[in-house]
C-alpha cells in the first residue's frame, strides 16, 4: 500500500474514532424521549424516573404514553427509531407476552437494555364485603357452589391477563371463570361496581381501597412477601400453591444503541433509583427498586423470555 494512502486511512480512522468519543461525551445534546407503554402505577414510576435521570443529564428525559396493545403500540414507536440513544422505552416484561401473543414480529432482541429499574408483584383483590379472605377461600367457595367467576385483568395478553390465567390454573378454576378485560386504572372501579368478582393488577391501585376496608387484596404472586406490604401474603402461601410471578420494568432501547451512549444512560438511571425521591415513591406506590446495570439485565429479559413463552404456552396464550 503506498505511503500516502496508508497515512490517508490511518488518519480516517483516527478521525471517526475521534468523532465517536466527543459524540459520547456530549451525548445527550438534545432531549431524550422516554415512550411509557401503560398507564396508572407505571406512568407514574416512568414519570418520576424521567425527571430525576434529567437531573443527571444536560438535556431533559420527556416522558411520552404511547399506550396501547398491551405495550405493542409503543414497543413498535421505538423500534422505528434510530439508534441512536434519543428514543427510549419504560419497558418490561411486556416485550415477552406481546411477542409471544403475536402482536408484534419482534421479540426482545430487537433493543438494547439499559438498566433495571424495579420490581412489581402483580395483587389479587376482591371487594370486602365478598367474604373471602385467602385465594384459597375463594376457590373453594366457588367450587362447591359452581358459579362462574368473573375476573379481570388489563386486556388480553397482557402480562396481567398471563398472572390471571396462571392463577386461576393454579386454584382449579380456569374452566369456572369469565375474563373481562378493562380500561388501564379501572380495576377498583370494576369491582367496587360489582362488574368485576375479583381483579389481577398492580398493587398501587388497590392499596389506599384496602387500607380504607372497601377491597382486600388477597394476595400477591411474588414467592416471597414484599417488605412494603408485609402483611399481604403470597398466593402461594394461601392457596394458589406454585405461583411465582413477578414484573420487572426498565429501560431498553433500540438495538445498536453505541455502548457508551447507553453507559450514559445506564448512570443516569442509577443514580435515579438511588436517590431519596425514588424510593420514598416505592413506598407509596407498593414496588421494589431493584437496579441492575444494562449487562445484567439482558441476561435476565433472555432468562425470563424463555420462562414467559413456555408459560403461554401451557396456559394456550401463546401465538401459534
Amino acid at each position: 500500500m503506498p505511503v500516502k494512502l496508508k497515512t490517508a486511512l490511518i488518519g480516517a480512522v483516527a478521525a471517526t474514532a475521534i468523532a465517536t468519543s466527543a459524540s459520547a461525551q456530549e451525548f445527550p445534546t438534545k432531549p431524550v424521549e422516554m415512550t411509557i407503554l401503560f398507564g396508572s402505577t407505571a406512568q407514574t414510576i416512568g414519570q418520576l424516573l424521567a425527571d430525576l435521570m434529567s437531573k443527571n443529564l444536560p438535556e431533559p428525559v420527556v416522558p411520552v404514553m404511547r399506550s396501547g396493545g398491551g405495550g405493542s403500540v409503543g414497543y413498535q414507536y421505538v423500534h422505528s427509531m434510530d439508534a441512536d440513544g434519543y428514543n427510549i422505552v419504560w419497558n418490561s416484561n411486556s416485550i415477552s407476552t406481546s411477542f409471544h401473543s403475536g402482536k408484534i414480529d419482534f421479540d426482545y432482541t430487537a433493543f438494547t437494555p439499559i438498566a433495571k429499574i424495579s420490581t412489581e408483584v402483580p395483587a389479587i383483590a376482591v371487594r370486602a364485603d365478598s367474604g373471602w379472605e385467602t385465594i384459597g377461600d375463594m376457590a373453594a367457595d366457588l367450587l362447591a357452589s359452581g358459579e362462574k367467576l368473573k375476573i379481570g385483568a388489563s386486556g388480553d395478553g397482557s402480562f396481567t391477563h398471563l398472572t390471571t390465567e396462571a392463577l386461576l390454573a393454579a386454584v382449579g378454576l380456569s374452566d369456572q371463570a369469565i375474563n373481562v378485560p378493562y380500561d388501564q386504572g379501572r380495576a377498583p372501579v370494576e369491582l367496587l361496581a360489582g362488574r368485576l368478582d375479583a381483579a389481577v393488577q398492580w398493587p398501587g391501585q388497590f392499596i389506599s381501597h384496602h387500607e380504607a376496608g372497601t377491597l382486600r387484596i388477597l394476595c400477591l404472586t411474588s414467592a416471597e412477601r414484599v417488605p412494603a406490604m408485609p402483611d399481604i401474603p403470597t398466593c402461594a402461601e394461601s392457596g394458589a400453591e406454585g405461583i411465582d410471578i413477578e414484573m420487572w420494568r426498565g429501560l431498553a432501547a433500540p438495538a445498536g444503541t453505541p455502548d457508551d451512549v447507553i453507559m450514559v444512560l445506564q448512570d443516569a438511571a442509577e443514580k435515579a433509583v438511588a436517590s431519596a425521591e425514588f424510593q420514598e415513591a416505592s413506598e407509596t406506590l407498593g414496588f421494589v427498586p431493584d437496579f441492575e446495570d444494562h449487562a445484567a439485565f439482558g441476561e435476565l429479559i433472555a432468562r425470563d423470555d424463555a420462562i414467559i413463552g413456555k408459560l403461554m404456552a401451557d396456559l394456550g396464550l401463546k401465538a401459534q
